[in-house]
C-alpha cells in the first residue's frame, strides 16, 4: 500500500501549479529550516516520505534521527541522489548511514541536468540486490520520484500511468525532469501516452 508523509500534491490545474511553485520555494528558505525545527509533523516523518511497497521508499532529506528510525525499521540500504553540499543535506550522511550498519550510495545527481547514466547506475545498484530494503532520497524527493517512477515501470512492471500518480503527489516535474524521463522511457520501448498521463511540465525550479 502507498503511503505518504507530509506531500505537497501537485496536479497540472493552475491552482495546484501555482501551489506546488510556492512548495518548492518554501523548502529551499529559512523558513523552511524554521518549520522543520517546530512542527511536530515534519519532525516525526521525513519530509515527502512515500513507501512503494515493503521493500523500496524514496522521501527528501532525512535527518540523522530519521536514519536511524529508518534502520530501526528494517531498511539496509540508503541511495541519495543530490549533491553533497546543498544547503539542506546532511553532514557526514555517508559516515552516519555506515555507522549505522547501512549500505550507502551517493550518486550525484544535477539538477539542471540530469543524465541517463545516472539513472541506469541507480537501477544497476538496486539489481545487484534487489532483496535489500531501501531508501532512495534527495532535498525534497523530486529526483527520487522520477527515478522511483522508472525503476517501478522498468524493473517491477508497475503501470506507468500508477507510478506517475505516485510521483504526481509529490510534485509535475518541469520540463529538464519531464523530458528526462521521457527520454529514459523511449530507450526502453515504454508507450508514454498512458490514459490519463498528461506530461505537460510545471515551472518548479526553473
Amino acid at each position: 500500500m502507498l503511503k505518504i508523509v507530509n506531500t505537497k500534491v501537485a496536479s497540472t490545474t493552475p491552482k495546484r501549479l501555482i501551489a506546488s511553485i510556492i512548495a518548492f520555494v518554501f523548502i529551499n528558505s529559512p523558513l523552511a529550516t524554521w518549520a522543520a525545527e517546530t512542527d511536530p509533523a515534519v519532525e516525526k516523518g521525513i519530509f515527502h516520505y512515500i513507501a512503494y511497497s515493503d521493500r523500496f521508499a524514496s522521501s527528501g532529506q532525512p535527518s540523522a534521527d530519521q536514519l536511524k528510525a529508518q534502520k530501526a525499521a528494517g531498511v539496509e540500504r540508503v541511495i541519495y541522489i543530490a549533491f553533497s553540499d546543498q544547503k539542506h543535506s546532511l553532514p557526514a550522511e555517508d559516515r552516519i548511514a555506515k555507522e549505522l550498519g547501512l549500505n550507502y550510495l551517493h550518486i550525484p545527481v544535477d539538477w539542471t541536468a540530469p543524465q541517463k547514466r545516472d539513472y541506469y547506475l541507480f537501477a544497476q545498484a538496486m539489481l545487484l540486490e534487489p532483496e535489500r530494503k531501501t531508501l532512495l532520497h534527495c532535498q525534497a524527493n523530486y529526483r527520487a520520484t522520477a527515478f522511483s517512477l522508472l525503476y517501478r515501470v522498468l524493473e517491477n512492471d508497475v503501470p506507468l500511468a500508477t507510478a506517475k500518480a505516485d510521483m504526481n503527489s509529490i510534485w509535475v516535474p518541469n520540463s529538464v525532469w519531464t523530458n528526462f524521463i521521457l527520454d529514459v522511457l523511449k530507450d526502453n520501448n515504454v508507450a508514454t501516452d498512458c490514459e490519463n498521463c498528461d506530461w505537460t511540465p510545471s515551472a518548479i525550479g526553473e
